[in-house]
């Protein structure tokens, strides 16, 4: 098995509690993904949960997606920062104030995280932007908020591979594009609307991949980060070979 210096999975631990979570932990490799802790599963356990995870080598992604008055956001992320995350994020909605102070705040952390906005939720369509008073298509609204965050000094987005493409021709080659909504073609959707195929997402751009319950739920853990590893090694390939056409 090659380890990757940069593992390009994050595994969504949607769990409720610290029990299974370390358990699926125990199952898979550091050398594979990265672990995504959201908001149900640290408000459960908190920061002893990111010790354990943390102590059998896995980097964390901690997705709590902060979004409030500049300065309770920027002391939630130096929060955040000092407990030596990899990744943290916050919603690009919260506007130009809160995240500059946000990217200010974690400047001099000792360890500092890699700090993405939220664009759209993957979970919504055009309907759901209808119905909060958003005349924009997902797609504009996802590239506004991508350069704003770019602006305002954050590292990257997490954004709908559909819109990987775009935010990298528009945002540059060192933005980082977090892609959430990602399904092998034998997974089903699940509650996502806009989602992708690991391949095809790589294709389009994204550095990274969230992938919860394909991976979660399966019956080999491990094997099924494998397969999914090939592809996106298969993906980079083409890419590759794609440049010295």
């Amino acid at each position: 098995m090659i380890a990757a210096a940069d593992p390009k999975v994050i595994v969504a631990l949607d769990y409720p509690a610290a029990e299974p979570a370390l358990a699926f932990a125990e199952r898979v490799q550091p050398e594979l993904c990265r672990l995504k802790v959201g908001k149900e599963l640290f408000t459960a356990c908190g920061p002893m949960l990111l010790e354990q995870l943390m102590l059998r080598n896995f980097e964390i992604f901690l997705d709590l997606k902060y979004h409030d008055i500049p300065n309770t956001t920027a002391q939630a992320c130096k929060a955040a920062a000092n407990l030596g995350v990899w990744m943290i994020n916050v919603h690009a909605m919260g506007g130009r104030k809160m995240l500059e102070a946000a990217s200010e705040a974690i400047a001099c952390s000792l360890q500092r995280p890699k700090l993405i906005a939220v664009t759209l939720l993957t979970s919504m369509a055009q309907q759901d932007l209808t119905d909060i008073g958003i005349g924009e298509t997902p797609a504009e609204m996802v590239l506004r908020l991508a350069k704003l965050a770019r602006d305002s000094g954050l590292d990257g987005v997490v954004c709908s591979a559909q819109e990987a493409a775009v935010l990298r021709k528009s945002c540059g080659e060192g933005f980082c594009l977090v892609t959430p909504g990602i399904r092998p073609l034998h997974a089903g959707l699940d509650d996502q609307s806009r989602v992708m195929t690991p391949h095809a997402a790589m294709q389009a751009g994204a550095d990274y991949l969230v992938i919860g319950r394909p991976v979660t739920q399966a019956a080999d853990p491990l094997q099924a980060l494998m397969v999914i590893n090939k592809e996106i090694g298969l993906a980079n390939m083409n890419q590759i070979s794609g440049e010295h056409a």
